[in-house]
């Protein structure tokens, strides 16, 4: 068993970002905030699928070109390959949850 504490670890970029509860052996997921107009650059995954969930706050996510509305209660899939980003809305915080499987640190594919 592990556990981890969300509140007891940092995002990458000091205040917001990407925050990593899990690493491995077979999946990463973590949390992601976002203030308004940050935007989580494109990328793809070569052979990871990854999932986002909508904790709270507005946003859209971009994939394969096409805008989707991103708020509350929401969950999107993405199959390796699949280019996305995600931009915050303008009025409030973004908060996501990730989650990447399989376990493949160095796939990511930036755009």
């Amino acid at each position: 068993m592990e556990r981890v504490n969300e509140f007891e670890l940092p995002y990458r970029g000091g205040d917001r970002g990407v925050k990593y509860l899990i690493r491995g052996p077979r999946l990463d997921w973590g949390v992601i905030l976002m203030r308004p107009g940050d935007r989580l650059a494109a990328h793809y995954h070569a052979q990871v699928e990854e999932t986002f969930y909508v904790v709270r706050g507005r946003g859209v996510i971009k994939c394969e070109g096409v805008s989707h509305a991103l708020i509350a209660g929401d969950a999107y899939r993405m199959e390796p390959g699949d280019d996305h980003e995600i931009e915050c809305g303008p009025d409030e915080e973004l908060k996501l949850v990730f989650i990447k499987t399989p376990y493949l640190p160095d796939d990511k594919v930036d755009l």
